[in-house]
């Protein structure tokens, strides 16, 4: 992949929060450093603004997670759990995170998504034909679609210095 990056670039960063803590916790047994996210996918480029999905339970106990993610300078977007009959569980942000990336596409140069959800490549494929935006991304690649991949112009792969990306990783 051939890709520019240079410091006039507006860029947006998109994270898909519950994608990249469960990736980590499951690979890992981990927490991301999102700050460490932040600074090597916006490569010294003109962040515009970085938002973080996040969903929120009734414990409250997140709360000092989404402090630490604002005073990053990251925009917090929530929504409450959903728990159904039976027990099931539902805390997706994708339609949102899709909808923002959309919405704010023609302030951007570049758009940067923060998760490897395959989900997202419709979503890669309109901001790049139809919005003209170089379309990034970054997250573990070890459980990350190989069909997103293929389709941003770059990927950075969290998964190749877990230590850089990581809290409380000791190595395997």
């Amino acid at each position: 992949m051939s890709v520019i990056k240079h410091k006039n670039q507006r860029v947006g960063i998109f994270i898909d929060t519950q994608n990249l803590y469960h990736s980590a916790k499951n690979l890992y047994k981990a927490k991301v450093n999102f700050g460490n996210v932040i600074k090597d996918a916006l490569a010294g480029r003109d962040l515009i603004r970085a938002s973080a999905y996040v969903v929120t339970t009734e414990s409250g106990e997140e709360n000092s997670f989404f402090e630490a993610l604002g005073k990053l300078g990251i925009e917090i977007k929530s929504k409450e759990l959903q728990i159904f009959f039976g027990g099931a569980k539902k805390a997706d942000w994708d339609v949102g995170i899709a909808i923002d990336a959309v919405s704010m596409a023609s302030k951007l140069d570049a758009v940067i998504l923060a998760t490897g959800d395959g989900d997202f490549i419709p979503l890669v494929e309109y901001l790049k034909m139809k919005e003209g935006c170089q379309v990034e991304v970054i997250s573990f690649g070890k459980s990350s679609s190989g069909k997103l991949r293929e389709a941003v112009d770059d990927f950075i792969d969290m998964s190749d210095n877990p230590k850089r990306y990581l809290m409380g990783y000791r190595g395997r």
